[in-house]
């Protein structure tokens, strides 16, 4: 696709001191969105950054640099503006009358970039759930444009991906129905992974979660440690769909790894709730290894950003990893943080990845023991207490008792030590 046939856009950020700080635009997230854009397939022709006290009820930047913006558009022909922070309907509304486009902020444009990226029917499910919430309260006067600008046969503009016209012309009621019905299939899809869950967990195979900003570098981490071929590409969100692949940590010692969908600053609530399903997957880790752009200049912005979502996302007890990725770009490792949980990578040419592996065997490792226990017919239950919650490697139905090799947990030994196989035969 040449640059003549990409979406021509304005990108527009406000500043303003009533507002949280995470809220705010700066020129860091001002690029951010200039990226996210160029991963839509837009072009980003000028930046506005603007600052006032509050936002304008209105039309969010005030009438005098709406009218600004409105000759920039007009001069570069410009037919989108992308703005860097959350609108509500009736601010789209009153900018797309005063700028004379279409007006997206980036929610929407996450979004978008989401619907044309999700590949597995969860994760279309995912994103259509979250357009729709995100949609339903902006409904009124949003698409009539949609109508002229498709009439012709052209490919769908940025922001219009995903639901379609059709369906979001329609009325409330309808959309609601959508919202209940993709809600109950991804509740099966929860129920289904749920189940594959306590498949696993029956296997005796730890999880390992890889979690980290958008581009960090978690594929490709993933195919240094697995050879798992997914395609890395230098571009925010190319992972959506979770991926889940065996990983041999030590001769005779495997577990399973997950690359998750990256996080951004800003990332819309509707995506988040209906990622969950998704992102549950933290909940259930034995381990997340935090995959960090060492060489970023927003590094430490975008740690602050990936922990968030991991406290919110993830049990606290989880034990996590920070990797300081790209580490082969830097001309001195001297910045990076020290620690126990810390160390410095490069997944591209593969130094300091026996260390993280080092590391994640040893989190696993962390407080367990490999016994034999002896365990009467009359307490049977706890077999299968042991197959839920421990690694089970073998069980041998004797006459006076059951033998159970497996590997436990601190909290499970103290609850299972009467039955240890070096005490007396109950």
């Amino acid at each position: 696709m040449g640059n003549n046939d990409k979406e021509k856009a304005i990108l527009v950020g406000l500043r303003a001191d009533s507002m949280e700080e995470d809220e705010r635009s700066s020129d860091e997230s001002m690029e951010e969105l200039e990226e996210l854009l160029k991963t839509a397939g837009g072009e980003c022709r000028g930046k506005v950054l603007q600052s006032r006290p509050a936002p304008d009820p209105r039309c969010f930047i005030g009438a005098g640099k709406a009218r600004e913006v409105r000759q920039f558009i007009e001069t570069q022909e410009c037919g989108l503006a992308v703005f860097d922070n959350e609108l509500s309907p009736s601010q789209t509304r009153a900018l797309e009358e005063e700028l004379g486009v279409r007006v997206l902020d980036r929610s929407q444009l996450i979004l978008d970039i989401f619907a044309s990226r999700a590949r597995t029917r969860e994760g279309r499910l995912q994103v259509e759930l979250a357009q729709y919430k995100y949609l339903l309260p902006r409904l009124t006067g949003m698409w009539t444009h949609l109508v002229r600008q498709t009439a012709s046969g052209g490919s769908s503009p940025i922001g219009t991906r995903g639901p379609g016209e059709t369906q979001l012309e329609t009325d409330r009621r309808h959309i609601r129905r959508k919202i209940q019905r993709l809600t109950a299939e991804l509740e099966e899809v929860r129920r289904v992974r749920s189940t594959q869950r306590r498949l696993r967990e029956k296997n005796g195979l730890p999880v390992i979660s890889l979690v980290g900003y958008t581009n960090a570098g978690k594929s490709t981490l993933l195919n240094s440690l697995t050879g798992a071929g997914i395609p890395a590409r230098n571009r925010l969100f190319d992972t959506l769909d979770t991926t889940t692949r065996r990983v041999e940590l030590a001769p005779g010692s495997q577990a399973l790894i997950s690359d998750t969908v990256g996080f951004i600053r800003k990332l819309p609530h509707h995506l988040v709730e209906s990622f969950k399903a998704t992102l549950e997957e933290l909940r259930y880790a034995d381990v997340l290894v935090h995959v960090i752009d060492a060489s970023s200049s927003e590094r430490d912005a975008q740690v602050r950003v990936v922990r968030q979502l991991i406290e919110e996302l993830a049990d606290p007890e989880t034990p996590c990893i920070e990797a300081y990725n790209k580490s082969d770009k830097l001309i001195s490792l001297d910045d990076l943080p020290r620690g126990n949980n810390v160390v410095a990578i490069s997944a591209k040419t593969g130094e300091g990845v026996q260390e993280l592996l080092g590391m994640i065997s040893k989190e696993l490792g962390r407080g367990k023991r490999k016994v034999e226990l002896h365990i009467p017919y009359s307490r049977s239950d706890i077999v299968g207490v042991l197959h839920q919650r421990a690694q089970v490697s073998n069980v041998d139905y004797k006459d006076e008792f059951i033998a159970v090799e497996a590997v436990v947990s601190p909290e499970l030994w103290d609850m299972l030590r009467q039955f240890d196989s070096s005490r007396s035969s109950p």
